[in-house]
């Protein structure tokens, strides 16, 4: 079963453009990630002022390997102090997905 993972994550109105900036730059590193099947980059403008990283799993197993392995090293080699003041990760079994491309 597929599995959705939200990071939401609090940014200062000051910091969005290099957030976003930095998002951009690494955006096709996680392609080849074993079971990863897509994300979003989610830019608040009413009803909430957090980003929403969306991302879409197989499971939970290849989301895991990947934020344990590949996703610790690509915060590493970012360069300065941190765009963002609170990051929390939702998670989500998909129950129905209707895509109108297939």
């Amino acid at each position: 079963m597929a599995v959705v993972k939200i990071n939401a994550v609090k940014v200062p109105d000051e910091a969005h453009a290099e957030f976003e900036r930095r998002f951009i730059n690494r955006a096709r590193t996680i392609d080849d990630a074993p079971g990863f099947l897509g994300f979003e980059m989610l830019r608040p403008v009413a009803g909430d002022d957090r980003y929403f990283i969306v991302t879409r799993w197989e499971d939970d197993e290849s989301y895991e390997a990947w934020r344990d392995g590949d996703a610790r090293a690509a915060h590493k080699g970012e360069q300065g102090r941190p765009v963002f003041t609170e990051a929390n990760v939702l998670e989500f079994q998909v129950v129905l997905d209707v895509d109108p491309k297939r």
